[in-house]
């Protein structure tokens, strides 16, 4: 057994030394470089932060496994893993939009117990514990206005190609039905957004594994509920395969959302060369 509590103020403390590298590292140059094929980028701080998140955690933790966004996976004793996204939103940063964020999760088996998001422009944190709530700045204090159309956002992964038939009929359908279609490209901080009230919902298109647990466990411990996109049950755990779709929103938003995704399912857009 693990004390979760004291896991929590771990990841708590590993999230914001790695902000402050951030924060410290945009004021001066950093080198920015391609990463693989799909036009996404990595930097220096993402190194630099994954590197403060590691050391902090297996000093806590030395048989955790951890996987990392830059570093991959590396292999530990027993079913626990921390899932680490040292810079949620480096294509932001890259350009100088100042939406970007750390999150740190520790999974059981791939079912997130801790998670933890941290926001290095702000200096907010946010966090959780399985079935032990949710900590942090502005938690559901905001609230959407009722009977009118959602507010919504939509994170695709890189394995979704910017010509998909399906994802652009998702995209077209919703971004009519909606009042507004967020993609911030930055899931962390969407996930924050929907733990405090202050969008309606997001829609995942096979997204990778560390933009998962750390803001879905913090969005569940609010009260967010999560299905398929075909409707059915959707269990946030992260698995081998690395992709995820889901729906996630407030539970009097999902079957309508849940509606408009049935719809757009139907629409047929020609395949672009």
């Amino acid at each position: 057994m693990i004390d979760l509590d004291a896991a929590r103020a771990v990841a708590v403390d590993a999230a914001e030394a790695a902000g402050a590298v951030i924060s410290e590292g945009v004021r001066g140059p950093y080198r920015i470089h391609a990463k693989g094929r799909d036009g996404d980028v990595v930097t220096d701080l993402d190194h630099q932060a994954e590197k403060v998140i590691k050391e902090r955690l297996l000093e806590a933790y030395p048989d955790h496994a951890i996987l990392a966004e830059e570093s991959g996976l590396a292999a530990g004793s027993g079913d626990l893993l921390w899932v680490v996204d040292p810079l949620d939103g480096t294509n932001n940063l890259a350009i100088g939009l100042p939406a970007y964020s750390v999150g740190v999760a520790l999974c059981d088996g791939g079912v997130p117990l801790v998670g933890v998001v941290h926001d290095p422009v702000s200096g907010r944190t946010w966090s959780a514990v399985q079935g032990g709530g949710a900590h942090g700045p502005g938690l559901l204090t905001s609230t959407t206005g009722a009977g009118r159309a959602p507010v919504l956002s939509w994170v695709q992964g890189y394995p979704v190609r910017r010509e998909d038939p399906v994802a652009l009929a998702y995209k077209l359908f919703l971004g009519m039905r909606c009042q507004r279609l967020l993609q911030l490209w930055a899931p962390q901080l969407t996930w924050v957004m929907l733990a405090r009230g202050l969008i309606d919902g997001i829609v995942g298109s096979r997204t990778g594994s560390v933009d998962l647990p750390a803001g879905a466990l913090l969005a569940q411990e609010c009260g967010i509920e999560f299905r398929a996109l075909d409707g059915g049950p959707f269990e946030i755990r992260v698995t081998e395969e690395d992709e995820h779709s889901f729906v996630a929103a407030r539970p009097e938003m999902m079957e309508p959302l849940i509606g408009l995704l049935r719809t757009a399912e139907g629409i047929v857009l020609p395949l672009i060369p």
